[in-house]
């Protein structure tokens, strides 16, 4: 249960964030890998979180990068299409890849957020500055991180992370 103190809390660390990093399965999409009569593999990913990639960069300057274990032409092509800059495929040590954007970048990690589902996203979940869970997380994230989205992956929980963030940004937060 989130408090009025923890809340406060949360919005902090929000206010802080600089850059947001994803995890794809799961998290963009529903985790299922769908295929065609041709053999064909699709995902499906929400329009509301392509909408929350395009407010936080135009509401408060925040650009959004992909880290996922999967290495997918679909990703690529959704990254395009949300014209995100930043997309890494096949990594299997997320927690490096996250120290070393962070350095690419010149951002401490409580300036960047991230949310992810299973247990290959737990070390940054841990490093960050605010960590966010889709509701179907597996109960090990979701007892992990700040925030637990109200949407399930490919459902808006991308989106709910982002609007978290803007009302961070864009609200004065109580002192504690």
């Amino acid at each position: 249960m989130v408090t009025p103190h923890n809340m406060n809390v949360l919005l902090r660390k929000a206010s802080r964030i600089k850059l947001v990093i994803t995890d794809v399965d799961g998290v963009l999409t529903d985790g299922g890998i769908y295929y065609s009569s041709e053999g064909e593999e699709l995902k499906r990913f929400s329009l509301r979180d392509g909408m929350g990639v395009q407010r936080l960069r135009e509401t408060c300057h925040i650009e959004t990068v992909i880290l996922t274990g999967e290495n997918s032409p679909i990703v690529n092509r959704r990254a395009e299409k949300l014209q995100i800059k930043y997309v890494y495929l096949g990594i299997k040590n997320k927690s490096e890849v996250f120290q070393n954007i962070c350095k690419q970048l010149s951002l401490q990690p409580d300036e960047v957020a991230y949310i992810g589902d299973d247990y290959n996203d737990l070390e940054v979940l841990k490093a960050c500055g605010l960590s966010a869970a889709p509701a179907d997380a597996i109960d090990k994230i979701r007892d992990s991180v700040d925030l637990v989205t109200d949407r399930n992956g490919g459902h808006g929980a991308f989106r709910d992370l982002a609007e978290f963030i803007i009302q961070a940004k864009t609200t004065r937060v109580k002192n504690i």
